[in-house]
């Protein structure tokens, strides 16, 4: 393999400024950096991992949280984060907060949150966190800033911490006055069950939204109209067969917490022989990639872009910008599709 000094050789310039070249300091011009790395590529010099951290006091590695590893969400916005650190020479280093396990519990009882803080961030094998839907607590954020350690939150607010959210009572809000603008009256709404009430409370918000939506509208919630399930396909199936089986009510339109669960939506009413959207519309939020296959009308999020975005926000931390932490409004797009229409009684008359 290639010594640095043949990389500086070749590149015209310094040992330090190949360093610093390939460790991706600012102080380096952008045209340097670019023949140090064209000089590097072709002589097959990899930088040694362990000697830049000792050489630095730096990882190269960022680590990122998150609360579930099955729901394509999350895995979304993983491989926003991963695409986005790899593109800035960053390796991932995985922590996977397993709902399952003591999630009855306050966080500070939680033993993989505590351990996560006591324990493995103290390890200094990561630069950075990027906290994914996990609500830190005082504790918490103390823990990181007396590692120093710069944090960054996705899906909601955190004091004194540069967070990126969406607005989940507005999505809400917004699939709901999609539904109502249709001439749809009779909304039923599939939300997320009591384990996802955790941190951010995504539940609670999003069916908040769905009645503020039918609110304004004149329109007194129904508690008999909503179901709960846990954010997949199969809860989403489950709840709708409950939901389209009950003889006292008669939806004419579903409007799900996710994507998964209003394609299982879809799935159940065709089972049981209901045309959608003839006979029942649905709606969901995401942006999930089977949404257009689905024809599923949706809001969509781009959790891609949310962990690109926080990535860029984490660099531009490593990198020394002392800006104060805010709050970044993250977007989100109503897209229409065939899954939504006016009901049939309305397009009758």
């Amino acid at each position: 393999m290639a010594k640095i000094e043949k990389v500086a050789e070749l590149a015209g310039v310094s040992t330090a400024t190949v360093s610093r070249a390939l460790a991706g300091k600012p102080t380096v011009s952008p045209a340097t950096r670019a023949r140090v790395e064209r000089a590097a590529k072709e002589l097959g010099y990899v930088v040694s991992a362990s000697a830049s951290s000792l050489a630095s006091g730096r990882t190269r590695s960022v680590g990122v949280v998150l609360p579930f590893l099955s729901s394509w969400f999350y895995m979304t916005v993983l491989r926003g984060v991963q695409r986005a650190l790899s593109d800035a020479g960053y390796d991932l280093t995985l922590y996977h907060l397993d709902t399952n396990v003591g999630a009855d519990l306050p966080a500070e009882h939680n033993p993989r949150r505590r351990r996560l803080f006591e324990e493995f961030l103290r390890r200094k094998r990561v630069d950075a966190l990027i906290a994914v839907s996990l609500e830190l607590d005082a504790n918490e954020l103390e823990s990181m800033r007396s590692l120093g350690k710069p944090v960054v939150g996705i899906g909601g607010p955190l004091p004194g911490v540069p967070t990126l959210s969406v607005d989940d009572r507005a999505i809400a809000r917004l699939a709901t006055e999609h539904l109502l603008a249709l001439g749809h009256r009779q909304i039923a709404h599939i939300a997320g069950d009591s384990d996802f009430e955790l941190d951010f409370h995504l539940p609670t918000t999003r069916r908040a939204g769905y009645e503020d939506a039918l609110k304004a509208a004149g329109l007194a919630p129904d508690p008999s109209l909503v179901r709960s399930a846990d954010f997949t396909i199969a809860g989403g199936y489950d709840a709708t067969l409950q939901l389209l089986g009950d003889p006292w009510i008669h939806p004419t339109a579903i409007f799900a917490a996710s994507d998964e669960m209003a394609i299982g939506a879809m799935l159940a009413a065709r089972d049981l022989g209901r045309e959608v959207p003839a006979d029942v519309s649905v709606v969901g939020i995401d942006g999930h990639d089977l949404a257009g296959f689905f024809g599923l009308t949706t809001v969509d999020q781009f959790p891609e872009v949310q962990g690109r975005r926080a990535v860029e926000t984490l660099l531009h931390q490593l990198q020394g910008d002392d800006s104060p932490p805010a709050n970044e409004a993250l977007p989100y797009e109503l897209v229409v599709r065939t899954s939504t229409s006016s009901p049939r009684d309305a397009a009758a008359r």
